[in-house]
């Protein structure tokens, strides 16, 4: 009988550590949550900014910040999700080359509720001409 009540205790108290981690826990994986998606974000965004100054039919104008919000759902299809919370996206463009059009500096800045912060990224990107023979 005494042994019962050892184990029952025991296990007691390792059920009441993990309702205290519980907690703790539910915060970190929102946390990981919100840094996956801002990652995406934040990932597409310098994609598209390299692909547009790379395009030599694109005129690009240094300034910034230029500040959008994006869902993470709407995954191009402009439908915003319930309980889908805004990104903001603030996107600084910064010419490198004196305004001659060819070197750029591209910051992006992604931030949510919560963490007005966010995560910020800067990439360099050059246009390189075409060379014919």
């Amino acid at each position: 009988m005494v042994e019962v009540v050892v184990s029952i205790a025991v296990l007691s108290v390792g059920i009441l550590s993990l309702i205290t981690l519980l907690p703790s826990s539910m915060r970190l994986a929102g946390r990981s949550d919100y840094l996956g998606r801002a990652s995406g974000i934040l990932a597409n965004q310098l994609q598209v900014q390299e692909a547009m100054i790379l395009n030599p039919n694109v005129t690009v104008t240094a300034g910034g910040p230029t500040t959008t919000t994006v869902y993470p759902s709407e995954q191009g299809t402009g439908v915003k999700r319930q309980g889908d919370l805004p990104f903001t996206v603030n996107t600084t463009l910064t010419s490198l080359d004196a305004g001659a059009g060819n070197a750029w500096l591209v910051t992006v800045n992604v931030a949510w509720q919560g963490n007005a912060t966010g995560i910020t990224e800067t990439v360099r990107v050059m246009r390189q001409q075409i060379f014919v023979q």
